[in-house]
């Protein structure tokens, strides 16, 4: 008996559940990109042509040397929902053509100058970049304007400066859009001729004088006849300021905005 092995009985004492870690918190992440991903593709989705050019162009190149760029991790062309970035389209050339504009603006200002005639009208004389684009407003004032009182015939002083408009703008390519405004004081002169023959008279007598001082009939994109209903004093509709015309330069490439 002394020689019989000593057996021994381990006994397995009962655990808690196998531990899991930190397998919910990977989980949980993944979760949170995919939805932060989600959101950022809605958010891409609901903006303007430009905002979606200017996202996929950073995705084309994110780096700042070469071998960090990239070919685009997000699909662009017609199916994707990027549109696909061209040569002389997109972000790059709004400024390009935004900055053209302004030079455009500068010249015409020069040009403007430059006429000892003008001087005495030159505060009826705006001009501006706005989000269409280059607006230039010359605005009729009591003491007289660019046109005759009541007439689409155009004065000497509105002759020269619409003709130095048009050789200035002869130089870039943009479309050019021109409107007449009036204000809210009834066109009594000839039965059946309105406002609105007035405004869209005045409109096309400066079409007709900038295109003989050299801009293309190609850029002219619309004439157009407003009445008084869009006046630029509303609390004041019978000002004189409410009798303008407006030269509108557009942008090269405008955006259809979202």
């Amino acid at each position: 008996m002394k020689n019989q092995p000593v057996i021994i009985v381990k006994k397995k004492k009962g655990g808690h559940g196998a531990h899991h870690g930190g397998a919910w918190k990977v989980a949980y992440a993944d979760f949170v990109t995919a939805l932060m991903a989600f959101f950022l593709v809605m958010w891409i989705v609901g903006q303007s042509a430009q905002v979606r050019a200017s996202v996929a162009g950073y995705f084309r190149d994110p780096g700042l040397f070469d071998f960090e760029k990239s070919n685009s991790m997000v699909p662009g062309g017609e199916k994707g929902i990027l549109p696909e970035q061209k040569p002389g389209t997109g972000a790059e050339a709004t400024l390009t053509d935004a900055a053209k504009l302004e030079e455009a603006a500068s010249r015409i200002r020069q040009a403007l100058g430059s006429v000892p005639e003008l001087k005495a009208i030159k505060d009826q004389i705006e001009i501006k970049m706005t989000t269409d684009g280059l607006r230039i407003e010359l605005l009729e004032s009591p003491a007289g304007g660019f046109f005759d009182s009541g007439s689409a015939k155009m004065n000497s002083a509105g002759e020269q400066v619409i003709a130095a408009i048009g050789k200035e703008l002869a130089h870039v390519p943009n479309g050019v859009v021109f409107e007449g405004h009036t204000d809210s004081r009834p066109y009594s002169a000839s039965e059946g001729y309105t406002n609105w023959e007035l405004s869209a008279d005045r409109a096309n007598a400066a079409r007709r004088v900038m295109q003989r001082a050299g801009l293309g009939a190609e850029q002219v994109r619309g004439v157009r006849g407003c009445s008084d209903m869009q006046l630029r004093t509303p609390d004041d509709p019978y000002n004189a300021r409410n009798r303008r015309v407006s030269i509108l330069v557009q942008h090269a490439h405008p955006e259809k905005q979202s």
